[in-house]
């Protein structure tokens, strides 16, 4: 719930507030599951040729496991017309980014997940979410395990004007 409050609190195009989040916990993890293995379908050749094999495997087993995470929230964007769409899907992606620091602090781990995009006919369906929003991402949320390191940062990604 902390998490959830925070995500609402984050700064929005014309305060249109356009996110929606769908909790999805309990005997229904089974079927989100489901939903991961297939989106790992769609990805699994690309990252087969970005990944390090080691890196490869471990991502494959969090596809079929989740890491055993109790809970997946899927963000979506209702999108409207007098908002350009870049904005709406960037206020949302601001909450996730809410919720994804509100759960750093309270101990929790996340994992935010685009690979459900790929699937989005089988999300939307599984949620019954309205034909007027916009997937944007799934949060895996759970306690984790261990630390993982933390990936390298790109440099040169920032150019000063002036």
């Amino acid at each position: 719930t902390k998490v959830l409050e925070a995500a609402a609190w984050a700064p929005s195009g014309k305060n249109l507030q356009n996110w929606r989040f769908y909790v999805v916990r309990g005997d229904q993890m089974e079927k989100c599951l489901k939903l991961t293995q297939k989106a790992w379908l769609h990805i699994k050749d690309i990252l087969q040729r970005r990944l390090k094999p080691s890196l490869y495997k471990f991502t494959e087993r969090f596809f079929f496991t989740l890491g055993n995470a109790p809970v997946v929230i899927f963000a979506y964007s209702k999108p409207d017309p007098e908002e350009n769409n870049q904005t709406s899907l960037g206020s949302v992606y601001m909450a996730v980014q809410n919720l994804l620091l509100a759960a750093q602090s309270e101990g929790l781990g996340t994992c935010a997940m685009g690979s459900f995009l790929e699937i989005k006919e089988d999300v939307d369906k599984f949620l019954n979410v309205p034909a007027d929003l916009e997937l944007v991402c799934g949060i895996v949320l759970g306690y984790p395990d261990h630390t993982p390191p933390a990936a390298k940062r790109q440099e040169g990604l920032v150019n000063w004007v002036g």
